[in-house]
């Protein structure tokens, strides 16, 4: 028997590719065949390299615009051409879109929706009140198309999936399918030091918070991502508080979770927070930003501050890098909340839905002979 086919398409900017390429490598062990295909900046070859030689695991890397950098839709025709004959070639049984408007194509199965993020509700979130630009309700326009046209739409939390529902109302109800993780079995033992992840250019991630409140701190902060948005050449940054270690790889983070006695996502806005749940996995306590996701996701696993309140996030990560029996209470509280977002899960969730669909999809097909005979 052939493998069931997939085709997702996933972008290589944030934490949506390690969700993309974690999810596509588990489910091909579990026998299906997978085509990722990318939009917007190609992946760098560390983010590409853990993906090669995985059996039935193939990476298309296209020329396509994602839809917050495109917000006119005027790739879209182009976009239309390309993924159609992707799916013309590979047949595919389900299709799994990590982006809003490309389902409303007329693809040839079942479609998918997985809202990761949106520019709306981002919006809201670091701005306050709704974009104020044309192109950007053209973007609403099109993401609620999508949504409206997908046979199925997740959202990695229930809170997001919320506001998605609100901005956008889909007509249907979504599904909450949790990201997930492997827990490592073991790290080595905790280094004093505070560790943050996320593109410094991104008011989203409040970084600038953090680097602020770091001359306060007893414990060095060291701070994962981009110093440049897409597009932007690289410079040299000036005098921070922090440590910037720039773009790391999965394994060089992961290490880095490893090492950091404390992770902190001051963030004002998260869908769901991917690195957030690695650090937990590994043995980090948690200071994170008091918004609804990650009360929902956390709860009494993490010290939680207002993304505005400075002294409050001082005031919080001092506490764990002073108190050592606090700290190692917080560890041990987020490596087994961490557990209930297993990787396992995730591909569970996905294949029963994948599996329902395309079931659901057969029975259309086999009953429709018998409908028109009815009508005749």
């Amino acid at each position: 028997m052939t493998p069931p086919r997939l085709l997702m398409t996933t972008d290589a900017v944030g934490g949506v590719w390690s969700y993309a390429s974690d999810l596509a490598q588990a489910l091909c062990g579990r026998g299906w065949s997978v085509v990722l295909v990318t939009m917007g900046p190609p992946p760098r070859a560390e983010q590409l390299a853990p993906s090669m030689g995985v059996r039935d695991l193939h990476v298309i890397v296209s020329d396509l615009a994602l839809e917050w950098m495109d917000p006119s839709g005027s790739d879209l025709p182009h976009a239309h051409d390309t993924l159609l004959r992707i799916a013309e070639r590979v047949q595919p049984h389900i299709i799994h879109l990590n982006g809003f408007r490309e389902a409303g194509f007329k693809w040839p199965a079942p479609c998918i929706v997985v809202a990761h993020s949106c520019v709306w509700s981002w919006w809201e979130a670091c701005r306050g009140g709704v974009p104020d630009a044309r192109p950007w309700f053209a973007y609403r326009d099109n993401a609620a198309a999508g949504l409206a046209a997908a046979d199925a739409w997740v959202a990695p939390s229930k809170a997001f999936l919320e506001q998605i529902a609100h901005i956008y109302r889909p007509g249907s109800d979504g599904i909450v399918i949790n990201n997930g993780c492997a827990s490592p079995a073991a790290f080595p033992r905790k280094k004093p030091q505070v560790l943050a992840a996320g593109r410094l250019w991104d008011e989203a991630k409040n970084l600038s918070m953090l680097e602020r409140a770091a001359v306060s701190l007893r414990w060095p902060v060291r701070v994962a991502g981009p110093l440049e948005a897409p597009g932007h050449s690289a410079s040299e940054p000036g005098a921070l508080s922090v440590i910037p270690l720039g773009s790391l790889s999965r394994d060089r983070l992961a290490e880095e979770m490893s090492d950091a006695g404390i992770f902190a996502s001051l963030a004002r806005y998260e869908p769901f927070g991917l690195t957030v749940l690695e650090a937990a996995a590994r043995g980090c306590a948690l200071v994170l930003s008091d918004i609804p996701t990650f009360r929902e996701l956390w709860g009494d696993a993490a010290f939680f501050v207002a993304p505005d309140d400075e002294a409050a996030a001082i005031v919080s990560i001092n506490r764990l890098s002073g108190q050592e029996d606090v700290r190692h209470a917080m560890q041990k509280r987020a490596r087994p909340r961490a557990r209930r977002y297993s990787l396992r899960k995730q591909v569970n969730a996905y294949d029963a839905l994948y599996r329902r669909l395309t079931f659901e999809r057969r029975a259309a097909r086999s009953s429709l002979p018998e409908k028109q005979e009815l009508h005749a």
